[in-house]
């Protein structure tokens, strides 16, 4: 199934079809992750173990960012097999970047200094984190490779084999676990880190299987009126992209160095940690609603308005659902086994979150008007609105209101999206109108 032509009306079925795949695998991702934590958790020094393989894993969550952005650079800007060459000349050099950056922080003083001085490492544990980061490298690569692809096939409206691709990564995770668990092998947090590359590797493969085909099949050599040519004119989108998220970077450290120092600082960063991660897991499914604005927006805007204004809603209902009812309390008591005062203080500060469910969907909403405008600068200032807002944020509240514990976090967090979302709008209504700005009803 190929785009609609520009003068056929979009419909919400259409729309549902493209939108649903891409919600379901972004939801998939947090269940991997799952499947690793239950199967070290069967290690005879299970806490050890995680431990040497949740720090790396944070550590490729910083050097995975530029190639998960290529997914978006490739989804705006590649219509025909000449532009994907000029994404893939770019997407080598990102992944050049990535080999030399991994290679260095395995086989140099500089990885044992990153992991002892600013991750907090045990020297005696050096050796065993040191070992899961030799494995975890190469995810990247992998992770790049799929994301190149997944923008071809969310392009050609194919999402749903990002679902299949993610359905079919966590079924082999899941029996690679199965047999580490069954041959008694969960002895180190290399376990971990060969059940995620080995899940990763099938997921590339699948999306470069397709994305191939596409490519062959269906994407022309030269797409009449599509500009995109040269390498320059990708990395002038790609860039920004790049700047703005390590910008974001910053938010997370700093909001977990500012809740150390509340009245309960335990008791603050774990609350804060709880109802984040629940709410992540919620938002994640509507993070792809840019991919809705890159790929339909040019033919029915007001269709997609007014699809995003329902989806908008959903997850502040289900965040509120879990902090102001029953579900909430009993989700965190028998499914995740927190203690009644952390549950409290997790209700509370996913209560504030709310703020920023509602926030969330808008902003990625006008970051795909940016993107389709090609306009990824304005990111860049949006970003370090949010990165500035949150650190005051973080300041005040700890000056005023340190009793908040974790409900400052998540204040914070909320409050700086919200920022980032005013000079997103503030910036595109100056530039093109209310209407062109996707802002009009």
């Amino acid at each position: 199934m190929t785009a609609k032509p520009a003068n056929v009306p979009l419909s919400w079925r259409q729309l549902i079809s493209f939108f649903l795949p891409l919600g379901l695998s972004a939801t998939l991702v947090t269940l991997s992750h799952v499947i690793i934590n239950s199967t070290l958790a069967r290690a005879d020094n299970s806490e050890i173990v995680i431990a040497t393989y949740a720090i790396p894993l944070s550590l490729l969550g910083l050097t995975e960012k530029p190639v998960v952005l290529l997914r978006q650079a490739c989804s705006a800007l590649v219509r025909d097999r000449v532009s994907f060459r000029a994404m893939g000349a770019v997407s080598a050099y990102v992944f050049a970047c990535i080999l030399l950056l991994g290679l260095i922080l395995c086989y140099t003083p500089a990885g044992e200094w990153v992991f002892l001085y600013f991750f907090g490492v045990e020297r005696e544990l050096l050796a065993s984190t040191l070992s899961v980061y030799r494995i975890l490298m190469y995810v990247s690569i992998f992770s790049g490779l799929r994301c190149l692809f997944h923008g071809i096939i969310i392009f050609n409206m194919r999402t749903k084999w990002l679902t299949i691709g993610m359905g079919v990564r966590i079924i082999a995770m899941y029996l690679l676990s199965l047999y580490f668990i069954t041959t008694d092998q969960v002895s180190s947090g290399r376990v971990g880190a060969i059940i995620f590359m080995f899940g990763m590797i099938i997921e590339a493969a699948i999306a470069i299987w397709e994305g191939t085909s596409l490519l062959r099949k269906v994407i022309p050599e030269k797409a009449p009126n599509h500009t995109i040519e040269t390498k320059k004119q990708i990395f002038s989108f790609y860039k920004p992209l790049l700047y703005s998220s390590i910008i974001a970077v910053i938010i997370g450290p700093s909001i977990n160095a500012i809740l150390g120092k509340t009245a309960n600082a335990h008791l603050a960063i774990s609350s804060f940690a709880i109802a984040g991660s629940l709410t992540q897991l919620v938002m994640s499914f509507f993070s792809y609603i840019h991919q809705i604005v890159l790929n339909f927006y040019r033919k029915d805007a007001r269709t997609v308005r007014r699809f995003i204004t329902m989806l908008s809603l959903i997850p502040g209902t289900l965040i509120a659902i879990l902090a102001y009812t029953p579900a909430g309390p009993w989700f965190m008591a028998h499914i995740m086994g927190v203690n009644p005062e952390l549950r409290e203080a997790s209700l509370e500060a996913m209560r504030i979150f709310m703020i920023m469910t509602l926030v969330f969907p808008w902003l990625d909403y006008m970051n795909g008007i940016v993107m389709l405008r090609s306009e990824t600068k304005i990111m860049v200032f949006s970003q370090s609105a949010n990165a500035t807002v949150t650190l005051c944020a973080l300041f005040v509240a700890i000056a005023t209101i340190p009793g908040w514990n974790g409900m400052i976090g998540a204040f914070a967090q909320s409050i700086g999206m919200l920022a980032e979302l005013t000079v997103v709008t503030v910036v595109l209504r100056r530039t093109t109108g209310p209407r062109q700005s996707g802002l009009s009803a």
